[in-house]
């Protein structure tokens, strides 16, 4: 039997000491795992801007040399879309954003024709969706500034 399970007197003590560890926890760890994260995720960002020109240029060839980055591209849309958002939107399968995603890949399964079919549409969506009040760009003829 769990500590305490039987003991429903000392579970309130019991939170609070749980709360009170959390919250030391919290103080001490968080705000340095926040900016390794921040500073893992600005570098991806620069990474995804610098492979598709600034939002310039979402091509197939683009996420077959760097699949990771449909990732970052899902979070440039206005709304920001999940990752069954954007296979629904796009109709494609599911292994394939996976894979994408989380192993930098594509699936090895899939034909070449198939594989840039569904490329396409992934592009198609992103593009239609791509936030063009931060991407201001993506709408004139002018270059994005620093």
């Amino acid at each position: 039997m769990p500590v305490n399970a039987d003991k429903p007197h000392l579970w309130k003590q019991d939170i609070a000491l749980s709360v009170d560890m959390f919250n030391a926890w919290f103080v001490e760890f968080a705000p340095a795992a926040y900016q390794d994260t921040r500073a893992q995720t600005s570098r991806r960002v620069q990474s995804a801007l610098s492979r598709t020109s600034n939002l310039t240029d979402i091509s197939p060839d683009v996420l077959a040399e760097e699949p990771s980055v449909v990732a970052i591209l899902r979070m440039a849309t206005a709304p920001p879309i999940a990752r069954d958002r954007l296979i629904g939107l796009a109709n494609v399968p599911p292994n394939l954003v996976a894979n994408m995603e989380n192993q930098n890949r594509m699936p090895p399964r899939m034909s070449a024709a198939e594989l840039q079919t569904h490329l396409r549409h992934i592009c198609r969506i992103i593009e239609q969706l791509a936030d063009k009040d931060i991407f201001h760009w993506l709408d004139s003829d002018q270059e994005p500034d620093q």
